[in-house]
């Protein structure tokens, strides 16, 4: 099996290298989110207008509507602005249109260059996914959509993932992960989809993935653009989107012109330890979310859920979380874009204070140099943290700071794929209690190569 999911891999990437001579293309800048628009149509028109012309048989349109263009495509069922950039690799059959896409970060990281704390860890890691797109029309109105997602983590990352203060969540044997972010499933999604269009501006849709991602939180953190340079999953990922591998979703919306109301039922329990598995679909937790994009720069939305016993080391406590998220894209000159993300998340459990996090990061792309930045404000409880309530506290919340700045180079590109070189530093700022176990305003380091594909056209020749 795992033999057959390198090949499968090795045959995506290889395929869009071969077959990218038979993409469509127009002159650099012409992307749709730069392209001059016909100022006498509604935006949303403009755009599908524009992605009609550009293949004839396949429409490449939104995943859940026909009315939408696919630069709204997020994680899930998640949207982001018109104007996001695409990274991937297209292709086209009579019937179907395919992206693929993914990322790449070979490098080293150090958790505590200061040498301070006894927390800090160090590790040559490889985070990665791979992501396989595909849809199609039925009849006049009808879309059919599905997505595949895999990660080797596990092979890379081992089973307690790499190194990354304050982070929590999940565990590995039946140990808390504190100060590691954990590897993902080798299967993270495998979906299907179908939407109807009513009119242009009515849509509805069905989503249901084992695994897959319910409609709660923003776009997962390796979908945004903000976040797409910065191999560092954020320590806020379970206030926010930590549902986004899921093994048993089913997803209804709506949407009515700017407007997306949806909800969700889906397994409340996190992943287990078994990165190779199915885990058991339980339907037992369930979410809303309210998405609005008023232009085409910027993406909104709201959600609450109920998640059953997402810890399999706690079973018995249960968390209601909310989140609001806004996303920002703004296309610049020269295939260059400032992408930004603003989100808040609370987290509340029966019996205990709300934890929140606040989180504001942003990229921008300067030719061959991609700056980025991320702000992180997080209350982390001594069970996150793993802490003994005797010596700290039986609630006790302490706020974490964290402020990352790093960038990315590209240093070459082959076949419609790109290799950058990057690093980032970490400054941390934390509650004194903590500062017994990781110094006062430990330091971290990341040192990396991201391998990623380049970005999308999708012109017309």
């Amino acid at each position: 099996m795992f033999k057959a999911i390198i090949i499968f891999i090795v045959f995506c990437s290889l395929s869009a290298a071969a077959f990218s001579q038979h993409e469509h293309h127009m002159p650099a800048g012409n992307h749709p989110a730069t392209m001059k628009k016909d100022t006498t149509k509604p935006a949303m028109e403009h755009n599908m207008d524009m992605h009609m012309e550009m293949n004839r048989e396949v429409p490449m349109s939104h995943a859940f509507s026909l009315n939408l263009p696919m630069n709204r495509n997020g994680s899930g069922t998640g949207w982001l602005p018109d104007a996001s950039p695409m990274y991937g690799y297209m292709l086209h059959s009579k019937n179907w249109m395919y992206m693929i896409h993914g990322s790449i970060f070979p490098g080293y990281t150090n958790q505590d260059l200061t040498s301070k704390g006894s927390r800090g860890d160090q590790k040559f890691s490889v985070p990665n996914w791979f992501m396989l797109m595909a849809q199609r029309k039925v009849g006049e109105k009808g879309l059919f959509h599905y997505n595949i997602m895999l990660s080797l983590d596990r092979l890379t990352e081992g089973g307690n993932g790499y190194p990354l203060l304050f982070q929590s969540g999940e565990s590995w044997k039946n140990v808390p992960l504190v100060d590691r972010q954990h590897p993902h499933d080798l299967f993270s999604e495998l979906s299907v989809s179908y939407s109807y269009a009513f009119s242009k501006k009515i849509d509805a849709f069905v989503y249901v993935g084992y695994p897959g991602e319910p409609a709660l939180g923003s776009v997962a953190f390796m979908h945004r653009p903000s976040s797409l340079p910065n191999p560092d999953a954020p320590i806020s990922h379970h206030w926010n989107d930590g549902t986004h591998i899921t093994f048993g979703v089913a997803t209804i919306g709506v949407r009515f012109d700017k407007f997306k109301l949806e909800g969700s039922s889906f397994t409340g329990r996190e992943p287990d330890e078994d990165r190779y598995n199915f885990d058991k679909a339980r339907f037992d937790s369930w979410s809303g979310r309210l998405s609005f994009n008023p232009s085409d720069n910027w993406s909104l939305q709201v959600s609450h859920g109920f998640t059953k016993s997402p810890e399999a080391l706690h079973p018995d406590e249960d968390v209601k979380r909310t989140t609001a998220s806004a996303i920002y894209s703004l296309p610049l000159n020269n295939d260059n874009w400032l992408n930004a993300t603003a989100l808040w998340g609370l987290n509340k459990t029966a019996g205990h204070d709300g934890e929140n996090a606040l989180l504001l990061e942003g990229a921008m792309g300067l030719h061959k140099v991609t700056l980025y930045t991320r702000y992180e404000w997080v209350q982390k409880s001594n069970e996150e943290l793993n802490l003994p309530e005797v010596t700290y506290g039986k609630d006790a919340l302490f706020p974490v700071n964290a402020f990352t700045a790093g960038l990315n180079y590209d240093l070459l590109q082959f076949a419609k794929t790109r290799l950058a070189v990057g690093g980032h530093l970490t400054f941390y700022d934390a509650d004194n209690k903590l500062n017994n176990l990781y110094g006062k305003n430990p330091l971290s380091l990341q040192l990396f190569l991201r391998i990623y594909p380049g970005l999308m056209k999708m012109d017309m020749q």
